[in-house]
């Protein structure tokens, strides 16, 4: 199969099309963040950098960590970031862009999410840090792939539908696990361990209400006192689900672990997050 240009976008200088990045440009291990200015504070803890490359919201610095090759990359906020940040980067390592086909020979990526998330347990404090064991996607993102559906993950979405009494006309909330081989190098004893809601808005979509009315008021407290298998929901986030969802699909292993910022039922905020943000950096590089 050639795909066409119009498909596969490949710029004159041999760069895919968004990120901007040719297939040399990347590590095999990626760390990615949502803001660009977090991809400069990583790359502080490099030994060494190799590349650096940036178009819109999306900045990639490659570099050497304890002789470890990394990319830091960012993406922007919200799962259609993702869509276009997870296809590019498989783009770059699965298809020739030159004959525009697929490689014989598929190359798996290792994609390492940090973020800063809200809580949505009591018990979950500001300075905290949660590993997203299996999120969950209010966006409408995967409805446009196909996807392999995990038995216990098709049960849990039906049971949430029915606690939540989630309307028709809305998009079916998606769940997808991360990579037990990666969250298994990554865990550390101060990782909380749960559930992620990615949401497909900061506002309304994560329960905000400002001076739109919420269609649910109750939302967020139905969301606290779902349970599945003992496991609840601890957070939400913006980008877990497609990040897992499309890695997945396309034989990448994929996980996030997240500094949480603020506590949303004590209603607090943790105003100098940099420190928590250093620190977990610390953690996964070494980890990696």
């Amino acid at each position: 199969m050639t795909f066409q240009p119009s498909e596969l976008i490949v710029n004159q200088d041999g760069s895919i099309f968004h990120l901007k990045l040719r297939p040399e440009d990347i590590a095999d291990d990626i760390v990615l963040v949502g803001d660009p200015g977090r991809v400069d504070l990583i790359a502080t803890f490099l030994d060494q950098i190799e590349v650096e490359r940036q178009n819109r919201e999306f900045k990639t610095i490659t570099g050497r960590y304890n002789n470890k090759r990394i990319s830091i990359i960012s993406s922007g906020i919200g799962t259609d970031n993702i869509d276009i940040v997870i296809n590019e980067l498989d783009a770059l390592k699965n298809i020739d862009l030159t004959t525009k086909q697929v490689k014989k020979q598929l190359h798996r990526l290792r994609i390492i999410r940090l973020g800063t998330s809200g809580a949505l347990q009591k018990d979950i404090p500001s300075g905290s840090f949660v590993m997203t064991s299996r999120s969950i996607g209010f966006d409408n993102l995967m409805q446009f792939y196909r996807i392999p559906r995990p038995e216990s993950c098709m049960k849990m979405e039906h049971d949430l539908k029915a606690h939540l009494g989630w309307p028709q006309t809305s998009s079916y909330p998606y769940a997808v696990d991360a990579s037990n081989e990666l969250t298994s190098k990554i865990d550390n004893k101060t990782f909380i361990h749960g559930m992620t809601i990615s949401a497909p808005g900061f506002y309304g979509p994560q329960g905000r209400e400002l001076r739109i009315p919420l269609a649910d008021e109750d939302l967020n407290n139905k969301i606290r006192n779902f349970r599945f298998d003992n496991l609840k929901i601890t957070n939400y986030e913006m980008e877990s689900s497609a990040i897992y969802a499309l890695s997945s699909s396309l034989g990448h292993e994929a996980m996030t672990v997240c500094a949480i910022i603020a506590n949303r039922l004590r209603g607090d905020h943790l105003s100098d997050y940099q420190p928590k943000i250093k620190e977990l950096v610390k953690i996964v590089l070494d980890k990696i």
